[in-house]
């Protein structure tokens, strides 16, 4: 039986992916750096200190990722703030009541900054159902890496296979393979051409994994 959730966060939870988006561009606008599609939507599931490790590695640039990563969160800071698109993913607040009524433990395991993660848990008043939140960026190894789904099992204090991971990207799904944790893959209209044939169940609206629907699966 389902006894915790380790919920990722963009494009699981809250809509970031559209102001992500944004602000890695402008930040790719203001080193000139032109990133294609292909090279973008790999970026998928990382966290932002990777993501520009990369960029540094691929373009051969002569800065510190570090200074790459403050660009983009400062692109991410004012859109965060001023961009009105910014709200939940269609049915996930249900989802999340649905569960925390029913007594399973909630777990955030996000690549996202601690900072960020905080800001967005304010903004839609989400601690209230969360007994931990865990950053990728605050651990040694990123998504697709296990580490962070193997710690967010150990918040919960439940066995792995007692646990159920919700995420949206390849990097996400291949980490909570490695784990070993049943895998629901949600396929987001944010996440273009990921890959979900490692999850062990693939939906595509909340309603599909209701509490009752899901409370069996391990």
């Amino acid at each position: 039986m389902v006894k915790a959730v380790l919920f990722d966060m963009d494009g699981v939870i809250v809509d970031t992916e559209p102001l992500h988006h944004k602000a890695y561009h402008g930040m790719f606008k203001d080193y000139n750096l032109e990133v294609n599609d292909a090279l973008y939507e790999s970026f998928t599931g990382q966290s932002t200190m990777n993501v520009c490790k990369r960029l540094c590695s691929h373009f051969k640039l002569d800065v510190h990722a570090k200074e790459l990563v403050d660009r983009k969160r400062f692109h991410f800071k004012d859109l965060f703030f001023n961009d009105s698109s910014l709200d939940l993913i269609d049915g996930v607040h249900d989802i999340i009541k649905d569960y925390h009524n029913n007594g399973l433990t909630l777990v955030l395991a996000s690549s996202a900054s601690m900072l960020t993660i905080n800001n967005v848990f304010t903004r839609f008043d989400l601690d209230q159902y969360f007994i931990a939140k865990l950053s990728g960026a605050d651990l040694k190894a990123s998504k697709p890496h296990p580490e962070i789904f193997i710690k967010a099992a150990e918040a919960s204090g439940y066995k792995r296979e007692e646990c159920m991971v919700i995420e949206d990207s390849t990097n996400g799904i291949k980490a909570a393979y490695d784990a070993g944790i049943y895998c629901i893959g949600y396929d987001s209209l944010n996440s273009k051409n990921q890959d979900y044939t490692l999850a062990n169940k693939v939906v595509s609206n909340f309603n599909e994994i209701s509490f009752k629907t899901v409370k069996d699966l391990v």
